[in-house]
């Protein structure tokens, strides 16, 4: 993998920062407002916001598609072999996002919560504009990680090490997101709305989940099939089950245990900055 290639991360964090920013703070006044009850608003707003969504992949592919060796890793990505693939990483990407959120309703019992949380739910606890909960949760992995990990994580880990650019990354993916609390009923709104502990847990998060998330793309070849998969079953793991808050809080303490057993034992790849993927 030639690293050196990505050498515009302003350019890129600018596009795929900037933009959604103006793009969902535009969204969130027109949701609080009057506007929103006209319907052609209310399509409008939707669209603003799946724009806002698309600004990190378009940023990407500017970049990329004029560099005939970015092309070629773009495609080597999205046709990765399977092959030589431990078994045991497919049950890290289907199963470890599900088991994850049991065990934390799990320890809640202890805490006093109730086995609903083991229920699923009848519906999302959030909405999207025009589009279904459901089809946002599908369609928003696939578009975040072809701009997220095609550049965007390529970009900063030219500099740093693979632990630095997980925080880095999660910084700015925590910025990403803050916009979207001004939007009535979308996700990060309703989080916020359920108290600030839950958005700040949000938030704390995104670090070691990004750390298992980085972990898993570059040691499975950085299969985008798979680190698709990995985001979409996490997302919807969160959103099956009828889970209080507090049980989201334990369950992204467990998620720092596991990241912190993950760099004790593979220090070396996450803290060599030259030290290539291996499977």
């Amino acid at each position: 993998m030639k690293l050196e290639k990505y050498r515009h991360p302003f350019l890129f964090y600018g596009i795929a920062v900037i933009v959604p920013w103006a793009l969902w703070f535009t969204l969130g006044a027109i949701s609080h407002s009057a506007l929103w009850d006209n319907r052609s608003w209310f399509i409008f707003g939707s669209i603003l916001g799946i724009i806002g969504l698309c600004a990190p992949l378009a940023a990407a592919m500017i970049l990329i598609l004029p560099d005939k060796e970015l092309r070629d890793e773009l495609k080597a990505a999205c046709t990765s072999s399977f092959k030589g693939i431990h078994f045991g990483w497919y049950m890290l990407v289907f199963l470890f996002p599900f088991a994850v959120i049991l065990l934390a309703q799990a320890i809640s019992l202890f805490f006093g919560h109730s086995t609903e949380q083991f229920k699923f739910v009848e519906i999302f606890s959030f909405s999207a504009g025009i589009f279904p909960a459901w089809f946002l949760m599908a369609i928003a992995p696939v578009i975040e990680e072809f701009g997220w990990h095609t550049y965007g994580i390529h970009c900063v880990r030219r500099r740093f090490n693979l632990f630095t650019t997980c925080f880095i990354f999660g910084i700015i993916w925590g910025m990403w997101h803050m916009p979207l609390s001004t939007v009535k009923d979308y996700y990060q709104s309703v989080v916020m709305e359920t108290g600030i502990i839950y958005s700040i847990n949000f938030l704390v998060s995104l670090i070691p989940y990004l750390i298992i998330d980085n972990w898993t793309y570059y040691k499975t070849k950085r299969n985008m099939f798979l680190q698709v998969f990995q985001h979409l079953v996490f997302g919807f793991s969160m959103e099956l089950f009828c889970t209080h808050p507090d049980s989201k809080v334990i369950h992204t303490v467990i998620l720092i245990i596991v990241a912190t057993v993950i760099v004790i034992k593979d220090r070396r790849f996450f803290f060599d900055k030259s030290y290539e993927e291996q499977n």
